[in-house]
């Protein structure tokens, strides 16, 4: 590997390590280091968003997918992200910004509570624990992909234990330095690096494939690899079957945006509520051209293969982008600088999700269980300790889960499923139906996390209809879990609806 490009990575590592300085000065109280005090702008909003949401995924798994199976899987999954990502900005943001703001909400668990009455602390212990069980795996992936990315990089010098462990150190250093203003700050600055990444790497991979003639024609030779009801099986040359039941079953990815709390952070974080549109706009456009470009680059990383540029299996299509990279990186200065932008671009996607999950679930265990539910009285110093330790405490757990290679998008698909599942309904109920009860809300978290589990390990190896993604019927069990036991019990503080009809009225004004 080339050392500008290794020194271009380097750069861009430290740059954010000195983020995360400057901004632990401004993080001097918990509401301050886990949204930022209310102060983001638009642009800042809407784009930690899409680059906390899209991770690793865009840039390794995503492309993977593609390279192997064709259109099909790789773009009913885009659109249903697309849309997903659409409709929650437009039903969810405005109203969870105004809610949270009115009941002084600082984090999810605690919206939970606040919104639902819960003073027991049971809402708070049950989503905070759904937080670390699907976070401390989503965290893994992206340790997984940066040591799989310096692993490949060096060529099997560098173990992919240690590459891991040292990208994790440097995510943790920032995020526990900086909380949430870093976090949303860097994963800015990420998504334009990881936009620069993928115009490049279209731009190079068309070239190494000799051609946008050679891609389509190479695309053309493999059976159904343009289709979208149909697709490609690289394992025997032949085709599969993508029907309509598994088309729903694809587009059900959208259904997990309702859920994940280092999105509906941002959401919450925004300074100006009247800006939530323009942020809409801005994040939207730019998850559809991602996606759309990352699908493409797939497409043209198997033209390269067939052109005998780059040497790899199909089934291994997430390293595509790195090989690009490493191919550039050896055909001169500017490319070399350019093989570090957008090896970092992977970096960035990978990070601007880590530091973000990091975070929530940080929030989760120090606010929402030592202050909120044990009532611990520590001050806004010992307060920050607890939560830069609980940072690292998690990644410590995120390394270990981490520590043996495994595909990137089968551990983001599951952890997407559970947070969809778990809160996405209960998000909903709470935002959009006023007699939604605490016990309501209850069932539903428990009856969503815990059918991911049922349906993915138990259910689904029955075949057939069975074998849909398990975030679409725990999804719909749990919304008929909160409205069946909201119907059976009420609110018995009136104070909740009335909180609730003052919110309607604000967003209506």
């Amino acid at each position: 590997m080339n050392y500008l490009t290794l020194g271009v990575i380097g750069a861009y590592l430290i740059m954010m390590v000195i983020i995360g300085a400057l901004f632990s000065k401004k993080s001097t109280n918990a509401k301050g280091y886990f949204l930022g005090d209310r102060k983001l702008g638009p642009f800042v909003t809407a784009m930690s968003a899409e680059a906390s949401d899209m991770s690793s995924w865009l840039l390794m798994g995503l492309p993977g997918v593609a390279l192997a199976a064709g259109l099909a899987e790789a773009s009913w999954t885009a659109i249903g992200l697309g849309i997903g990502t659409y409709i929650n900005w437009l039903l969810v943001a405005k109203r969870i910004r105004v809610y949270s703001q009115k009941i002084d909400a600082v984090t999810i668990p605690e919206f939970f509570s606040k919104r639902f009455g819960d003073k027991s602390g049971m809402l708070s212990v049950i989503s905070a624990l759904v937080i670390v069980i699907f976070f401390i795996p989503y965290t893994a992936s992206g340790f997984n992909a940066c040591g799989t990315l310096f692993n490949s990089l060096s060529g099997g010098e560098i173990p992919y234990f240690t590459a891991m462990v040292v990208s994790a150190i440097v995510i943790v250093a920032y995020t526990a330095l900086g909380g949430f203003l870093a976090a949303s700050t860097t994963d800015f600055i990420q998504s334009i690096v990881m936009s620069v990444a993928l115009i490049v790497v279209v731009v190079c991979g068309i070239n190494y494939a000799g051609g946008w003639e050679n891609v389509v024609t190479n695309a053309q030779s493999m059976p159904s690899y343009l289709e979208m009801f149909t697709t490609y099986d690289y394992t025997t040359g032949g085709t599969k079957d993508y029907g309509l039941l598994t088309v729903v079953s694809t587009l059900a990815w959208g259904l997990g945006y309702f859920g994940m709390p280092h999105i509906l952070l941002r959401f919450m974080a925004i300074e100006d509520k009247s800006k939530l549109k323009l942020s809409r706009r801005i994040g939207t456009i730019w998850v559809f051209i991602a996606m759309a470009v990352a699908i493409v680059i797939g497409i043209i990383g198997s033209g390269i293969i067939a052109n005998g540029a780059i040497d790899i299996s199909p089934g291994d299509g997430q390293r595509i982008i790195v090989e690009i990279a490493k191919l550039m990186s050896s055909n001169g200065v500017l490319l070399a600088v350019f093989a570090g932008l957008i090896l970092s671009g992977i970096l960035a996607s990978t990070m601007s999700t880590s530091d973000s999950q990091l975070l929530a679930a940080s929030s989760s265990i120090s606010q929402d269980l030592f202050v909120n539910v044990f009532r611990l009285k520590i001050d806004n110093k010992k307060s920050l300790l607890i939560s830069r330790l609980t940072i690292v405490v998690i990644a410590v757990i995120a390394v270990f889960w981490a520590r043996k290679e495994n595909s990137v998008f089968t551990i983001v698909s599951f952890a997407w499923a559970g947070f969809g599942a778990a809160f996405g309904p209960v998000i909903l109920a709470g935002l959009f139906w006023k007699k939604t009860t605490k016990w309501g809300a209850v069932a539903g978290m428990v009856t969503g996390g815990a059918m991911v589990f049922i349906w993915k390990y138990g259910i689904a190896k029955l075949g057939g209809i069975f074998t849909i993604y398990e975030l679409l019927p725990a999804f719909v069990c749990a919304l008929i879990a909160i409205i069946a036991v909201s119907l059976l019990t009420k609110n018995k503080d009136k104070e909740i609806e009335e909180t609730f009809d003052e919110v309607k009225k604000e967003l209506n004004a």
